[in-house]
């Protein structure tokens, strides 16, 4: 009875949510090298070698940029371990500014088509791509589809077992056959083979996502992995600092002021321009303070920088190292330096970080399977291809059980 129960729960639930499924497979699939994809493009407009040279220093590059976009007032530089690769100015969600590091020209690195088709296929993804009003609603829809997806994967994990242990019937269902009599019993057979090859990958897919869409569900990790649980957005003085997300940078809560400006979003050196009396610190060029991070052991082997421009008074600057893709928090660590003499006067990584923080980091590309790198992203991709195959044969059988029957004739 308890396993009739759980077969009708699983049915009624791929029925709800199968065609929302269907449609986040199908876009997971096509998002599973987007990164590699955008840089492949990005690469094809780099500095080619025959005009690459002596490189202008960073506070060259930092006129330039002012001279050219006065309008963007950056907080971060992000370099990338390739010469022929721009330097990027950052002030967060108001703009980037690429520029060629040899004579400091504006550069446009991002296929512009490129980033509109995987911007369309990650607003449905996401929310079907509605705009307006209704995707609020629509993102409600993928998220409660996505729980439902969640149990239909652990559900189905129970139904596979047999109700008969044998070898045999654990054999029948766990390995592919050459033939089938009819196409019921071959999509009952891909079904049940499918889902448990790819079942474990596609709960951490699901569930990296509940953690995403829900605060209830990362609280959840918390929990069972014993995580202090970070205080809501919004919490009054004195709380606990909220996880940072992942991909950012992480920082020390007396270095905050200090590396994202005042309090109204200005940039370090617009916060330091308006209280005028702060005394200016004696130091080190940027360049010089950036050798002295890469001469670190720790640093061989870097993908990215990302320096955050210091405010004049500031007597630290604080580098990002980054050993991975981008998505690997693991493989970042922070360096910060006495402006003054260039020593490095703390390193902060992910060991550091609190396991909130080090689980959100975690679980935020645990979704694309890139913490893993691209072995990592290939069965994240492998496990939305299995989703799509299991929506189609879910739905397959659940026609031939409840619509179908309704068709045939009465016996005379």
């Amino acid at each position: 009875m308890f396993r009739k129960t759980i077969f009708w729960m699983h049915l009624s639930a791929g029925v709800l949510a199968g065609i929302v499924v269907m449609t986040m497979s199908v876009t997971g699939v096509l998002l599973t090298y987007e990164r590699q994809m955008k840089r492949w493009a990005a690469e094809s407009n780099y500095v080619p070698a025959e005009q690459q040279g002596t490189p202008l220093s960073l506070e060259q590059l930092l006129n330039l940029q002012q001279l050219a976009k006065p309008d963007v007032k950056p907080n971060t530089v992000v370099i990338t371990n390739d010469a022929g690769a721009p330097v990027s100015f950052r002030a967060g969600r108001n703009g980037t500014v690429d520029m060629n590091p040899y004579d400091g020209s504006l550069m446009q690195v991002e296929a512009q088509g490129m980033a509109d088709f995987f911007g369309v296929i990650t607003r449905f993804h996401r929310w079907f791509n509605i705009e307006g009003e209704n995707r609020d609603i629509a993102r409600q829809i993928t998220g409660v589809s996505n729980v439902l997806f969640l149990f239909l994967v652990l559900s189905g994990m129970y139904l596979w077992f047999p109700a008969i242990w044998k070898s045999t019937m654990f054999k029948a269902r766990a390995w592919l056959r050459s033939d089938y009599p009819n196409s019921k019993v071959r999509d009952f057979h891909w079904h049940h083979i499918f889902g448990i090859w790819m079942a474990i990958p596609l709960a951490l897919v699901v569930y990296s996502g509940m953690v995403i869409s829900y605060p209830w569900a990362a609280n959840a990790m918390y929990r069972v992995f014993g995580a202090e649980i970070p205080a809501p957005q919004g919490q009054p003085q004195g709380a606990p600092p909220v996880a940072a997300q992942a991909g950012q940078q992480q920082a020390a809560p007396q270095q905050t002021a200090r590396r994202e400006g005042g309090p109204g979003g200005e940039s370090p050196r617009e916060a330091a321009g308006m209280s005028g009396s702060a005394p200016v610190v004696q130091s080190q060029p940027l360049d010089t303070l950036l050798a002295a991070a890469l001469a670190d052991s720790e640093s061989k082997g870097w993908e990215r920088l990302t320096l955050t421009l210091p405010a004049p008074d500031a007597e630290q600057l604080q580098i990002e190292i980054d050993l991975g893709n981008g998505a690997q928090a693991q493989l970042r660590h922070t360096l910060s330096l006495d402006r003054e003499s260039g020593a490095i006067v703390s390193r902060r990584g992910f060991a550091e970080l609190a396991e909130a923080q080090r689980l959100r980091g975690i679980a935020r590309f645990l979704h694309t399977g890139e913490v893993l790198g691209f072995w990592g992203q290939t069965i994240a991709g492998l496990a939305s291809a299995a989703a799509v195959l299991l929506v189609w044969t879910g739905l397959a059988l659940a026609w031939r059980r409840l619509i179908v029957p309704l068709y045939r004739k009465n016996p005379a």
